[in-house]
């Protein structure tokens, strides 16, 4: 072993212990990216709470900020680039609005659809807490040595890829 024990070891001793019949080596990659997952939402949320955004929030106001100018999508066009359902899309959207983060108006090309776009004070929040975000992301990376750092993204880009995502 090329660490110390944690959490993730003591489970896999247990279940060897109560199913020694299985291979549960899985669990030291699948439960280890679980928590690592988990810890890492813990600390980019945090960053939000600090702009007044929850995590939802932020998504949406980051995909209508790289949109570019005029900062607007569609709220399926949201749906599809978050992780935000499009019942849970609408509820947000309702939110942002009454935020004065972003407005709603009739799509000029589809007379039933609707179109979502970045207020200035929208665009001022997002590009504030996205510059935070990064500097927080850069922290959090800055955890691991610049080779090891490259080798997870390419091990995740890889893994990525062969699960369709």
């Amino acid at each position: 072993m090329d660490h110390e024990p944690d959490a993730v070891d003591a489970i896999q001793a247990e279940w060897r212990r109560e199913r020694p019949e299985l291979d549960v080596s899985p669990q030291g990659v699948i439960g280890r990216l679980h928590r690592v997952a988990a810890r890492l939402t813990d600390e980019l949320t945090t960053v939000y709470d600090r702009h007044g955004l929850a995590e939802g929030d932020f998504d949406v106001l980051a995909t209508l900020r790289r949109a570019g100018a005029p900062f607007e999508r569609t709220p399926g066009e949201l749906a599809e680039h978050t992780m935000i359902t499009t019942g849970g899309m609408s509820k947000r959207i309702d939110r942002l609005e009454r935020a004065g983060l972003v407005t709603r108006r009739a799509s000029e090309t589809d007379g039933r659809g609707r179109v979502v776009a970045l207020t200035e004070r929208g665009r001022e929040a997002i590009d504030a807490a996205f510059t935070d975000h990064m500097a927080n992301e850069r922290r959090l990376v800055d955890e691991l040595d610049a080779h090891d750092a490259a080798e997870l993204q390419r091990i995740l880009t890889l893994w990525l890829g062969r699960l369709g995502a």
